[in-house]
């Protein structure tokens, strides 16, 4: 079984901001595989399913960004997933807008939600959907950045990265991480249609 989380802060006011992608990104992918995110427990929403015939917990946490290791860590021991089974779905300044990576284990990056979960975890083994979302054009702004709505311009393209997300965590289930980051971490990704470079 696998865990998959995207990462978020709960409400109206949020539903819309960079720091969002992660929700945004697993409300696609349910949507994708039929699996319904709204079972309440475990500081979360989620919902179970399959996807490529495995079993999954899709999962939003309810407990702001800075918290979301509270729910991570409540959702995998009731499910009984070990850290390398977990799949969390996060924003990354450090790649450009559109872009999305796979990463397997490494450090936080800074990322508040990452560190928080590696803290409950006490592992940080886990596999990363990495969509990039760029960096502010001031330094210091990085809060108020990551916590404002996208540009008009940039929602155009928000379906789309959603999407791509969407397939490399699948392209992780069906094929393996290694086959994945192969396919999505490259600088021409194979993934891409032609309508979409």
């Amino acid at each position: 079984m696998r865990l998959i989380v995207g990462l978020g802060n709960p409400g109206s006011k949020y539903a819309l901001t960079r720091h969002n992608m992660g929700f945004i990104v697993l409300e696609a992918l349910a949507g994708e595989v039929a699996i319904p995110v709204v079972r309440r427990g475990h500081d979360a929403l989620y919902g179970t399913g399959r996807i490529s015939g495995e079993a999954v917990v899709l999962a939003k946490p309810q407990t702001y960004m800075n918290l979301s290791g509270v729910a991570v860590g409540k959702l995998a021991r009731f499910f009984k997933i070990e850290s390398d089974s977990i799949i969390v779905i996060h924003d990354d300044l450090d790649i450009p807008f559109r872009d999305v990576r796979v990463k397997e284990g490494g450090g936080d990056g800074g990322h508040k939600g990452l560190t928080s979960i590696v803290g409950y975890l006490g592992r940080s083994d886990f596999i990363r959907i990495r969509t990039g979302i760029g960096r502010p054009d001031m330094k210091g702004k990085v809060e108020s950045y990551v916590l404002s709505p996208f540009s008009g311009e940039e929602m155009e393209s928000v379906p789309l990265i959603a999407e791509r997300a969407s397939r490399a965590v699948r392209e992780v289930i069906s094929s393996g991480t290694q086959a994945a980051m192969n396919a999505f971490n490259t600088k021409n990704p194979k993934y891409l249609r032609e309508e979409e470079v």
